[in-house]
């Protein structure tokens, strides 16, 4: 079986968007989303959309799942999951070549690995069941089948960690999957990790300097919280507590710039996690376009 899916994977401060974008030109793709707040509308510089690098020899890359919900809607795994194939099925009926890109370990490895995953029913008997529980009980019952989170607000709100263990559940009991059969070719761009801090902080310098605080603020004028911002992360959460005069503006810099750094290292632990078990990665050193079609042009001649 040839690939039937391209995933450009790799931590933050990578370029994978404009790789992905590129690959995308060069062999008549379209690009998924793999990133868990770039989904959410008005959240542009925070997520680090950057449309404009889907623009390619003056060619509009098409894109799926980005700006797709409200800053108030919920997104989660499952709808990941759902949206995914819709757009994989919607690209394979153009008769294009899908490209997942992104660095959301999470949803990269449901795709990967082939989660079968099923909506959450609130009123089965098992939802029922562990709504009746402590948040400290609940726990115990994720870290039994996950002792490495990706996402510590698994172990803080109750509605999450139902849903967690009832996906998790559904997942190992066997259910008959009705998902396309997927063959990725999995292109992960890596870089030292003292490069990699280096462009996190410019970058960040630029999006502060580019209206990064007017964009939450804003969200905070429209109705979102601060708890809705601390679910979102880094950006959004830093930013958050500094306009509610929780941090001030040096502290908030420090610790975002930290946290971001802190993320990458995470997500290449994934990654890496991903490999151990069996998982083939191609890495190629920066976001190398020439190497990457290499290796795309070498796998499709040798399938």
């Amino acid at each position: 079986m040839s690939y039937n899916l391209i995933i450009i994977l790799g931590p933050t401060a990578t370029g994978k968007t404009k790789l992905g974008a590129k690959l995308a030109y060069a062999f008549n793709g379209e690009i998924i989303s793999a990133d868990s707040r770039q989904v959410y509308k008005t959240m542009d510089i925070g997520t680090g959309k950057d449309l404009g690098e889907y623009t390619i020899e003056n060619i509009n890359i098409p894109y799926h799942l980005i700006d797709i919900i409200e800053p108030f809607s919920e997104f989660d795994l499952f709808k990941f999951n759902t949206l995914f194939y819709e757009s994989y099925n919607d690209i394979n009926q153009s008769k294009k070549l899908p490209f997942l890109v992104g660095g959301t370990s999470l949803y990269l490895y449901s795709i990967i690995k082939g989660y079968n995953l099923a909506p959450v029913d609130f009123e089965s008997e098992e939802y029922i069941k562990l709504s009746c529980l402590s948040i400290e009980e609940l726990k115990e019952i994720i870290l039994n089948f996950d002792t490495k989170l990706h996402n510590t607000t698994d172990l803080i709100d109750k509605e999450r960690m139902i849903k967690s263990i009832i996906i998790h559940n559904t997942k190992t009991s066997g259910q008959h999957n009705t998902n396309p059969l997927l063959n990725p070719l999995i292109i992960g761009v890596q870089l030292p990790l003292e490069v990699i801090k280096q462009r996190i902080t410019e970058r960040l310098q630029l999006r502060l300097n580019n209206g990064m605080i007017d964009e939450v603020n804003q969200l905070i004028k429209n109705g979102v919280t601060l708890e809705k911002l601390l679910f979102f992360g880094l950006e959004y959460k830093y930013i958050g507590l500094y306009l509610f005069n929780q941090l001030n503006y040096n502290d908030m810099y420090q610790k975002l710039n930290s946290a971001i750094y802190q993320f990458a290292r995470k997500q290449i632990k994934w990654f890496r996690k991903m490999e151990r078990e069996g998982v083939k990665i191609n890495w190629i050193d920066g976001a190398d376009y020439d190497k990457a079609k290499e290796i795309i042009n070498f796998t499709y001649w040798s399938s």
